[in-house]
């Protein structure tokens, strides 16, 4: 864990502990001043911005952001009565820390100490804007020219000219976010796609997210019944077999435990013989659909690949409606690595709550539950394993493949699979995916993820 998720993590097993134990409202307003005494060495420029951050992250596990604080000394048991009462769950599902953005510089090429005013002066020459001169034998940028297109980095023999990195800026597919003119980070959510890049790459940690936590807790509270949706990727993430896994869910307060990847085995069925039916009437390809962030991109970046994409409902949505025939009356909860899972959830009637796989494992450090030491039972309806490994890139299309090839095996007049991959979405990827929408790519069916690696990389995970 580097110093950002330690810290995080902290935060969010003391939340939870003081909140089941009915002392929260008393203690959180010194939570702050607990972690941050004093005497302790500042993360920050000082402890009391440390203490400020320590702040506006509890008020994200609570489900608020920093834009709703019209009151700096409204305290903070306040935000937790109105999250306890549901008064947190209509803003978006980031959030801004923006005075701890005031760290990172602005993204831009520049010239180093590096540079020596070589008489060759091929930065010079290069610049498609005429931005750089040489001034008292250094390099100089007019940044009312420059466009960072980079093109000097790339001939400079010293590699004197060097770009500033802006985290979340390089980290986003979809330019959704950036600094304003105030020198402050904004997210545009007409853009965002929600893949969570940013949220894992700022360094500050300002970039946070509005939490499901408390209904949850609440919930459990209450005594409610629980369904607990758990995506495939969480046998990535902790310890112990799966069956001590879902054991040790039960202790914490679940009630029931569906395997997402059970929703994987339906969307698999139902992709293949969508791609059997659109080829037979002459489609010449299909995208997959089970990403939500890439269903985002595909509205908001790539209109025109739409007709391409699968309109099978994602395992999420299938195990959703398991629960809601089965557990009518539950609360129900996905718990996984995916960021974009909250806006999928945000239009589905049958999933109440999504928290990430470090939520749960702050429920489970809370109640002090280790998973190794759990005598497990084996699995009353465990998932197919192609549709477990739904989780990893290709892993789709390879569940795709399996249900084929039983069906080819049926009918040998079905069409044969050319498929393509995008494991993870970048500028590039984007502008490659732009070409199949034309025709210009050779396959008839792609799978995007827009995660490296699948869902097991994604931006809430706990396994790097």
């Amino acid at each position: 864990m580097n110093n950002s998720e330690q810290t995080r993590r902290q935060l969010i097993v003391r939340f939870i502990r003081d909140f089941l134990e009915d002392r929260l409202s008393e203690t959180i307003d010194r939570i702050p001043i607990e972690m941050r005494p004093r005497n302790y060495q500042a993360d920050r420029c000082c402890v009391y911005k440390d203490r400020a951050m320590l702040r506006y992250r509890l008020m994200a596990l609570m489900g608020f952001g920093m834009e709703e604080e019209e009151d700096e000394s409204r305290l903070l048991k306040s935000y937790l009565s109105d999250a306890v009462a549901g008064n947190n769950n209509t803003k978006p599902i980031l959030t801004v820390c923006t005075v701890g953005c005031a760290g990172c510089v602005d993204s831009h090429v520049r010239v180093s100490n590096s540079c020596v005013g070589c008489f060759a002066r091929p930065c010079v020459s290069i610049c498609p804007k005429k931005a750089i001169a040489v001034i008292n034998q250094r390099s100089v940028i007019d940044r009312s020219k420059c466009v960072d297109c980079g093109r000097c980095m790339t001939v400079c023999p010293y590699k004197a000219i060097v770009r500033n990195p802006l985290p979340c800026e390089d980290a986003c597919p979809v330019d959704a976010i950036g600094k304003d003119n105030d020198g402050r980070v904004r997210i545009n959510f007409e853009r965002c796609i929600y893949c969570g890049k940013c949220f894992r790459t700022c360094p500050f940690s300002t970039i946070m997210i509005r939490s499901e936590l408390v209904g949850i807790l609440q919930a459990m509270k209450e005594g409610k019944q629980i369904v607990a949706m758990v995506a495939p990727s969480i046998t990535e993430q902790f310890p112990g077999t799966i069956e001590q896994l879902f054991a040790a869910i039960k202790l914490a307060g679940f009630s029931e435990i569906i395997e997402v990847a059970l929703g994987a085995e339906l969307t698999t069925r139902h992709e293949a013989e969508e791609f059997f039916e659109r080829m037979k009437n002459g489609s010449k390809l299909m995208t997959s659909s089970c990403c939500p962030a890439w269903l985002e991109t595909v509205k908001k970046h790539i209109p025109e690949i739409a007709p391409m994409v699968s309109e099978t409902p994602s395992p999420m949505a299938f195990t959703g409606r398991i629960a809601a025939e089965n557990f009518r009356d539950a609360v129900k909860v996905f718990i996984g690595p995916c960021l974009a899972k909250r806006r999928e959830a945000q239009s589905d009637p049958n999933v109440d709550y999504v928290i990430t796989f470090e939520i749960l494992g702050g429920i489970l450090a809370a109640k002090m539950i280790d998973i190794k030491s759990i005598k497990a039972e084996p699995l009353e309806h465990p998932a197919a394993s192609y549709a477990r490994n739904f989780a990893k890139s290709c892993g789709v299309t390879e569940a795709i493949l399996h249900e084929m090839d039983n069906a080819i095996f049926e009918n040998p007049q079905r069409p044969k699979i050319e498929e393509k991959f995008i494991n993870g979405l970048d500028r590039k990827s984007i502008n490659l995916i732009k070409t199949y929408a034309k025709g210009g790519q050779n396959g008839n069916f792609l799978e995007v993820m827009v995660c490296s690696g699948g869902c097991v990389g994604g931006p809430c995970s706990l396994a790097k």
